[in-house]
């Protein structure tokens, strides 16, 4: 069991424990730099582990999540995409790293306190073969399956998500009732393992500012930013806007604008208004499926997207185009950033997804 010192990992434990599993407590200890909390997020899941009465290890990937997520973060940004650290981290460290130690030594799953959920079918009676499926947790506004659309079909029958059918209500109530002193601990935000930064103050300690043009849609200069690598696709603030007639009629009544594409070898920053900044069109790479008939899915008219954690489901249709997989989103959507993943859905079930081009 992955106990990272918060209440949902710690409520996921209980839980194991109470069903008659032989839980083992790790914590892996992957960023320990000055404000964050690693610590005091290890002693509070030492504190889950004494409770429950369960063995507990620490593990050391410090030097594997700074090159895999934090180097891969800082790379993506410097060539003017918005990864998403979270999908990377469940990918390399917890179902990559923690997964492969934890088979290595003999454990038969996996648990952590995702929101998520997953299901097993039996696919064939003879053979009493099942099919394994990852669903979204019942608790939309906690569920985490957009995070965890990288797992491999292999891994699901070794995966325990024991709060997918709880809401964040329920597993506050159960830590209470169990007595847990994570209770009442607030949720983690920000980045996984790092928490919540200032994310221009902390992309500064590698990329530097390097000033460059606003430019509207029609290609006139209207502003300065501080480097193309600072803003992501849909953002609203940030940059200034210095020419403003050319902008607007009055100087004093500019609407809203945002980012709308990025230029990195020119180091240009292309914005507009509201309704410059919808698309319904954009290409996805580095798939990752989790069904085995990828054919059925391109044709399937169940099929909904999600850009962003979060976001709402959007009827979509898939068509291959020149090799490439192109998304067409029934209704428009702003913010569509390239790096960021858009993940396939069907009802409550993850088909899949890949990163936005």
């Amino acid at each position: 069991m992955g106990l990272s010192g918060g209440v949902d990992s710690a409520v996921a434990a209980a839980l194991l424990v109470s069903a008659g599993y032989d839980v083992t407590g790790v914590f892996l200890e992957c960023w320990k730099e000055p404000g964050c909390r690693t610590d005091e997020d290890r002693k509070d899941a030492l504190s889950v582990a004494l409770k429950l009465g369960i063995p507990f290890k620490v593990l050391d990937f410090k030097k594997e999540y700074k090159q895999k997520v934090v180097d891969y973060f800082y790379s993506e940004y410097q060539e003017g995409r918005t990864p998403n650290p979270d999908v990377m981290c469940n990918k390399e460290i917890k179902f990559g790293l923690f997964y492969d130690w934890c088979l290595q030594n003999d454990f038969d799953y996996v648990a952590t306190g995702h929101y998520a959920r997953v299901r097993s079918q039996i696919k064939n009676l003879k053979f009493k073969i099942k099919n394994y499926e990852l669903l979204r947790g019942i608790d939309d506004k906690k569920d985490q399956s957009y995070f965890l659309y990288r797992l491999r079909p292999e891994q699901l029958p070794h995966i325990l998500f024991p709060l997918g059918d709880w809401t964040k209500e329920e597993v506050r109530a159960e830590a209470k009732k169990r007595g847990l002193l994570v209770a009442e601990k607030p949720d983690s935000q920000g980045i996984c393992f790092i928490g919540e930064v200032d994310m221009r103050q902390f992309l500064r300690e590698r990329l530097p500012i390097k000033k460059g043009e606003v430019v509207d849609t029609k290609g006139q200069v209207i502003g300065e930013h501080d480097g193309v690598w600072f803003y992501t696709i849909g953002q609203r603030h940030g940059f200034k806007i210095s020419n403003k007639l050319q902008v607007t009629s009055n100087k004093y009544d500019i609407p809203p604008m945002y980012v709308i594409s990025k230029d990195v070898q020119k180091n240009k920053l292309v914005v507009g208004f509201g309704v410059e900044t919808y698309r319904s069109q954009f290409e996805v790479r580095d798939l990752n499926w989790l069904i085995s008939n990828v054919k059925f899915l391109i044709s399937n008219k169940n099929l909904r997207i999600r850009i962003r954690h979060g976001g709402e489901l959007i009827p979509a249709k898939l068509k291959i185009v020149n090799c490439k997989l192109e998304i067409g989103l029934e209704e428009p959507q702003r913010g569509i950033a390239p790096g960021q993943s858009a993940v396939f859905y069907n009802g409550d079930i993850v088909w899949g997804g890949g990163i936005i081009d």
